[in-house]
């Protein structure tokens, strides 16, 4: 039975692998394979043998896992000695644990969070959820780097 005050979390299983955009009004620990985008109104957790294609937006997030694509954390960001995060990073606060991987730029503070607030739809500072999951769509600093690049193939 679960507590009261505990945060509501949806967890994709290790052997799950999902294609698409992943929309959560609470939080969301990944433990399977994901491409595509993740935002969550709460918490992300990338978990240990987790593999993200994906660009992730959210309050906070802990990458446990890997990830390759760009990661925004309005709050905070904690990277534990097994993540490999290869994308470029906005938080306002960022941990790094001995032993972690991160290849890619970091913008983190005070102008990050202005740059996170001044983001077009601002999905997790202000919800919409009134409106269809469908008409929510990330920041534009949030597309995958391969969804640029789809058409560009020599």
């Amino acid at each position: 039975m679960p507590t009261p005050n505990a945060p509501e979390l949806t967890v994709i299983g290790p052997d799950t692998r999902i294609k698409g955009e992943m929309f959560f009004e609470k939080s969301a620990r990944i433990l399977g394979q994901f491409e595509g985008k993740i935002i969550a109104q709460g918490e992300v957790q990338i978990g240990q043998g987790a593999e993200c294609n994906a660009a992730v937006e959210a309050q906070r997030i802990i990458v446990d896992g890997k990830v390759n694509g760009p990661i925004a954390a309005h709050d905070r960001h904690t990277l534990t000695e097994n993540a490999e995060v290869q994308g470029d990073i906005t938080t306002g606060t960022l941990v790094v644990a001995e032993g972690a991987s991160f290849v890619g730029n970091c913008t983190v503070g005070p102008r990050a969070q202005e740059i996170l607030q001044a983001s077009p739809n601002a999905a997790v500072t202000k919800p919409q959820l009134t409106e269809p999951k469908g008409t929510i769509t990330p920041s534009p600093e949030l597309t995958p780097p391969w969804a640029q690049t789809a058409g560009n193939v020599a």
